[in-house]
């Protein structure tokens, strides 16, 4: 009986009609148009708005993101063109409601679990206000944490620009040599490519750690229920583990598959050369800001773990997302073998999932050890639901382009 329900329960978990579920038309997208651009502008405004409404009009985070959305909307022109039409948002506006349906079906029970220690956390010191919790204490503490985040994974995101930029001939020749030939010419700006890219990553950044900023400012956090409260953090992560790859392919099949998705949330991150200068996470810029305000449990961690993990995870997604070789930060090959990542940035819809298989591959032993078979193996997702194929032209291109640039 027991494995009977098992089964039943993987059968329901990697159901098609689950994971490609769409109230509105399937509409396939993983590149703007002009004709997209009175939607840019609304997304772009809407992503000025989240960053004004976390970090106040005057600050600086505010400041420097208000200026890159600004940047967002010239690029834009000046590499899709600008046609003006009935934006697509208010064509087809209960495709908003179908949105937001769609991100409160996919969360998982971790993520109310995170938000109600949170919550109990705050009522437990609201109900002590004699014991000595330290909550101003930490919270100037989670600051230092959040700006050392975000000035450090920046340094880092400009050393891999400045290299970018000095070896601009070569990105633009390694990228003529692959799908992304319809965009990258002999006669296209490649610094202008380079920087896009860079400032694409740069915002998304801003706007993605945005929530994190807001509970930072409006939780509280003791350190009497500190030792406590990490513990259950880090449970309640190592079972997000689980969850995560199941949950990534359905939001993020959404964004490749609902126009209105891909417009106002994922599209940016396939809007830029595949770099690690574009990375954060997987995310578009207002994307970023939902997914961790309505998806993700990490924001209502405890600071402390909080900080751990956007470092260890932007820092892993920009060097994972380094597709050009021979740029810096450089992907070993025997990690490029294992990852299908590529491939979705080089073309095809597919692969949905984190796409790894780590099966086979004894030189990953102890690489991504603790981790659950369902992140080491996520592409068996993607077998499954689309009959996704590992050995495929696009990656043995990626693999091939490797191995002739890597060492220049």
């Amino acid at each position: 009986m027991a494995t009977m329900m098992r089964a039943t329960d993987v059968m329901a978990k990697n159901d098609p009609a689950i994971f490609h579920k769409l109230y509105g038309t399937k509409r396939p997208r993983v590149v703007y148009y002009k004709k997209d651009f009175v939607d840019y502008v609304l997304m772009i405004l809407l992503s000025a708005l989240a960053i004004i409404f976390s970090y106040g009009f005057s600050s600086a985070m505010s400041i420097a993101g208000l200026v890159l959305c600004g940047f967002m909307l010239v690029t834009f022109v000046m590499r899709h063109g600008a046609e003006f039409r009935i934006p697509a948002v208010f064509r087809k506006p209960h495709e908003l409601f179908y949105m937001f349906a769609y991100k409160l079906q996919n969360l998982k029970s971790v993520y109310f679990i995170a938000l109600g220690l949170l919550l109990l956390e705050n009522l437990l010191i609201a109900a002590t206000p004699n014991l000595p919790h330290h909550v101003e204490g930490i919270r100037k503490v989670a600051l230092y944490l959040f700006y050392a985040h975000f000035l450090s994974i920046t340094l880092y995101r400009t050393a891999i620009l400045i290299d970018h930029l000095l070896k601009k001939e070569l990105v633009r020749e390694i990228l003529m040599q692959t799908a992304w030939q319809r965009v990258i010419k002999q006669e296209t700006n490649i610094t202008l490519e380079i920087i896009h890219a860079y400032c694409i990553g740069v915002l998304t950044h801003i706007v993605l750690i945005a929530p994190w900023y807001l509970v930072i400012i409006y939780a509280k956090f003791s350190v009497i229920f500190l030792p406590v409260v990490l513990g259950l953090n880090v449970l309640i992560h190592m079972r997000w583990a689980k969850v995560l790859n199941a949950w990534f392919y359905r939001d993020h099949w959404l964004g490749h598959n609902s126009e209105l998705e891909f417009i106002f949330l994922h599209g940016t991150h396939h809007d830029a050369i595949p770099s690690g200068l574009i990375a954060v996470a997987e995310n578009g810029f207002l994307e970023g800001f939902l997914r961790h305000t309505i998806g993700f449990p990490t924001t209502f961690y405890n600071p402390i773990l909080t900080f751990v993990i956007y470092m260890y995870d932007t820092k892993i997604d920009i060097d994972t997302h380094q597709y050009i070789p021979g740029i810096f930060p450089r992907m070993p090959r025997k990690l490029l073998e294992v990852a299908q990542h590529s491939t979705h940035h080089y073309g095809p819809l597919e692969p949905y999932s984190i796409g790894l298989k780590f099966d086979g591959h004894g030189d990953f032993k102890d690489f991504h050890k603790g981790r659950p078979d369902e992140i080491r193996n996520s592409i068996r997702l993607d077998e499954e639901l689309t009959g996704f194929r590992w050995d495929n032209p696009t990656f043995r291109q990626i693999l091939s382009l490797y191995d002739k640039y890597h060492n220049n």
